[in-house]
């Protein structure tokens, strides 16, 4: 279920939603209320498929031992050179870099799964997984945006 939403001039939407994979299209759609017919449609779909990457790894991993119930919080920025994507788990703390960097000189197979950080990795022109002062974690994607 979604509520707390908010779309404002400066073009951010800020909602949340229950820790549940069946709630991804209404993410997604959530997401498309952003679209302008500027942004290039691959940088859009490379945007789609890193939000649904982050939102499966919150339900899957960070969330995997916590009630349904539990909230994941979502925010979308667009800016005119930029769109930067939130997505806050109430999981236990990850070090993202350090996981990265022991895979980096890993023959990566492809697998039906395992993939969503590399996928992420390769979208975003930033990429952090930050623990807040409220003790949730914030994954942060910046993907610039091509003119």
């Amino acid at each position: 279920m979604l509520d707390g939403k908010k779309l404002s001039s400066s073009q951010t939407l800020t909602f949340e939603i229950q820790s549940n994979l069946k709630h991804l299209d209404q993410v997604l759609e959530r997401f498309d209320q952003l679209y302008q017919p500027w942004i290039i449609k691959k940088d859009w779909l490379q945007c789609q498929l890193a939000l649904a990457e982050g939102f499966t790894n919150a339900v899957r991993h960070a969330h995997a031992q916590l009630p349904e119930i539990t909230p994941i919080k979502i925010e979308f920025q667009l800016q005119s050179e930029r769109l930067e994507i939130r997505i806050w788990d109430q999981g236990s703390p990850f070090d993202l870099l350090e996981y990265l960097d022991k895979l980096q000189g890993k023959e990566r197979q492809l697998q039906s799964h395992g993939q969503g950080l590399f996928i992420l990795q390769k979208i975003a022109t930033h990429l952090s997984y930050t623990r807040t002062a409220d003790q949730q974690n914030c994954l942060l994607i910046i993907k610039t945006l091509s003119r």
